[in-house]
């Protein structure tokens, strides 16, 4: 029976290894707390990050035992740990902040895969070493579907130090990836 082939570049899932020197590998960081419910729509499209790192804030539901069947590595939280605190756990030097109530679109699923297989030294613009990537938000309503005006800044470099809360600060300089991180309001 034949194996199943990876393209050159991917990166198998729940901490595969990437088959491509150029490849800069991603580590998705989501903070939790009791958030069974929707955790698994958030980490189920995480396909282009080798790495997924739950920090869990003392769950009393199935929080854990669905990031675990998701392949993420669990760590519980820290009293009142610096913001950037977390990033020392990651083992790759690129991270994408996400929250349980976030996911990504299949676009923006498609512009982390494709990012991750250019040279390091380049992004997806061309420009060279860029600092941060930002992406466009759509939030779930009443209503349908509401896209945010301006990008948030969420795939960052391990030595980042500008927070907000448990995100990545707005960096104007960042570059926005295609697609979208799409924020829900309900489980």
């Amino acid at each position: 029976m034949d194996e199943l082939a990876v393209p050159i570049g991917f990166v198998v899932h729940s901490g595969g290894k990437a088959n491509s020197a150029s490849m800069p590998p991603i580590t998705a960081l989501l903070h939790t707390k009791n958030d069974a419910l929707r955790l698994g729509r958030a980490l189920e499209m995480l396909l282009p990050c080798t790495e997924i790192v739950v920090v869990d804030h003392h769950s009393t539901d199935a929080t854990l035992r669905v990031a675990r069947e998701y392949g993420a590595r669990v760590v519980t939280a820290d009293a009142h740990p610096a913001a950037d605190h977390y990033l020392d756990l990651a083992r790759y030097d690129w991270i994408f902040c996400l929250e349980p109530g976030e996911s990504i679109s299949e676009g923006l699923q498609a512009s982390l895969f494709e990012w991750s297989v250019l040279p390091i030294q380049s992004d997806l613009s061309g420009t060279a070493n860029a600092s941060a990537f930002s992406m466009f938000v759509k939030l779930q309503t009443a209503e349908g579907w509401r896209q945010l005006p301006a990008p948030e800044t969420r795939l960052v470099p391990r030595g980042w130090t500008r927070w907000e809360g448990r995100l990545p600060a707005h960096e104007p300089s960042a570059v926005a990836l295609q697609g979208e991180l799409l924020r829900f309001a309900l489980p």
